[in-house]
């Protein structure tokens, strides 16, 4: 399993746990992000690829209450059945989750995610690629999201579409998704997932 932890980074500004948890609405976790302690969101997921959208999604401070937040993603066994709430929720994967978040407080710039589990060495790997997406997802501009949110990752011939829906150039929309690194993000997110997924193989 693939625990995610969330906490709030910047604290001045005040609670935004609620605007948080809003921005991670569309995601359907096995165990639902919820609120645990002060400051701190834990979901519960059975596969990668959502954890590593969660942990993404969390980067973007604009739409998580303006603000930034550490990401620590555990993976490894919990308690089964999974209860419904994560208040109820135990296993090895919720320390490790515990222990990457820690980790990512740590870390200086906006890239504050970091990954723990069994395997060490791949958790380390892991963490390295999805620092890198996190750094680029936590530098993005207004105007690169505007277009951005437009867009479905893997179908062409958007842009067109894109650009007469801001009102802007084809060319304009074309700049903001090479300048966002938009396509590389979303071509580099399987190799996070595969090496989350090699963690809970047996070795």
């Amino acid at each position: 399993m693939y625990t995610v932890t969330i906490n709030q980074r910047d604290r001045a500004p005040g609670d935004r746990v609620p605007q948080l948890l809003r921005a991670l609405t569309r995601l359907t976790p096995d165990v639902p992000l919820a609120r645990t302690i002060g400051d701190e969101v834990q979901g519960v997921f059975s596969t990668p690829e959502p954890a590593v959208d969660a942990a993404l999604s969390a980067m973007r401070a604009d739409a998580c209450g303006g603000v930034r937040w550490n990401v620590g993603i555990g993976v490894g066994p919990l308690g089964e059945p999974l209860p419904k709430e994560m208040h109820d929720v135990t296993g090895l994967g919720l320390v490790y989750s515990r222990r990457a978040v820690e980790r990512a407080q740590h870390i200086k710039d906006e890239g504050a995610v970091a990954v723990d589990g069994p395997d060490r060495a791949l958790a380390a790997e892991a963490g390295a690629v999805l620092r890198l997406l996190a750094l680029t997802v936590a530098r993005r501009t207004t105007a690169e999201w505007r277009v951005l949110e437009l867009l479905t990752p893997g179908v062409r011939g958007q842009q067109k579409a894109v650009a007469e829906a801001l009102g802007i150039t084809a060319q304009a929309v074309s700049k903001a998704i090479a300048r966002a690194h938009w396509n590389e993000e979303f071509d580099a997110r399987p190799a996070v997932a595969h090496l989350l997924r090699l963690m809970l193989e047996p070795r």
